[in-house]
């Protein structure tokens, strides 16, 4: 469900509404004739309590939706700050590697950076610039390394230190990535709409009344919530994207200390 845009989804689940109401309403004028006031009292008892239901549903996935966007914000500050932290403790380290270990820096900021254009679903190339990341921070390891073993003080043990954390702020920020809303509370969420639309059709008809605007309206918000929940669930495609402002603002404060 991850591959298919946040706005078909909203259309199929809109159209399915629809088709479902007209099914439910076309029994409902059936039913119409012999329907008494028990059975009408019955519908609309059933239609008020799947709209609760809905409402719970939608209330339970925005708010997971919209938790796992403020982790993976929260990811990318966090992992922006390991970066600029450990840059600034290169000026700690000997004048003989503090260049090299500069230079690497830059260019683990510049491949995080650019992990931050591909799509969470192009699996390929993630998996590439995250090698290409962790080559980098092999190599910066072995400089931090070298450093320590060579000083032995505190100063280049914390430096290494940073890069630690660094590595660690990479971690979470990956895995923030590829956290989502689960398919299954998302399908039992579309089941229900869709039921919904089938039950509303049903009692709006078996007492002979034409869905009004109230109920087209009410099906218009719920679709629109739908496609907000789907687009907060997809971090790098859609409407709202994760701020990467405090990762450029950092890789491009590397790039202009030279």
């Amino acid at each position: 469900m991850y591959d298919v845009p946040s706005y078909v989804i909203a259309l199929i689940l809109a159209l399915a509404m629809l088709a479902s109401m007209w099914l439910g309403g076309a029994i409902g004028r059936r039913r119409h004739v012999t329907a008494n006031g028990d059975s009408k009292s019955q519908a609309n008892a059933v239609q008020g309590s799947l709209l609760g239901l809905l409402a719970l549903l939608l209330g339970f996935t925005f708010s997971l939706s919209l938790g796992r966007y403020d982790q993976r914000s929260a990811a990318v500050v966090l992992e922006a700050n390991a970066i600029g932290t450990a840059w600034l403790r290169t000026d700690l380290i000997g004048d003989e590697r503090r260049e090299e270990a500069r230079t690497l820096l830059r260019e683990y900021g510049a491949i995080r950076l650019e992990s931050a254009t591909v799509a969470a679903s192009n699996q390929g190339e993630r998996s590439r610039l995250l090698a290409e990341a962790e080559a980098v921070f092999g190599r910066l390891w072995r400089v931090a390394a070298a450093e320590a073993r060579e000083m032995g003080n505190p100063v280049a043990m914390s430096f290494a230190a940073s890069l630690n954390d660094m590595v660690d702020a990479l971690a979470t920020r990956d895995a923030a990535i590829d956290r989502h809303v689960p398919e299954l509370v998302l399908i039992l969420l579309f089941g229900t709409f869709i039921l919904l639309g089938g039950v509303v059709g049903y009692s709006t008809w078996i007492s002979n009344i034409r869905p009004g605007v109230p109920v087209y309206a009410m099906m218009i918000l719920i679709v629109v919530l739908v496609f907000l929940i789907m687009d907060l669930d997809r971090p790098r495609r859609g409407l709202i994207a994760v701020d990467q402002s405090k990762l450029v603002a950092t890789v491009t404060a590397m790039d202009l200390d030279r």
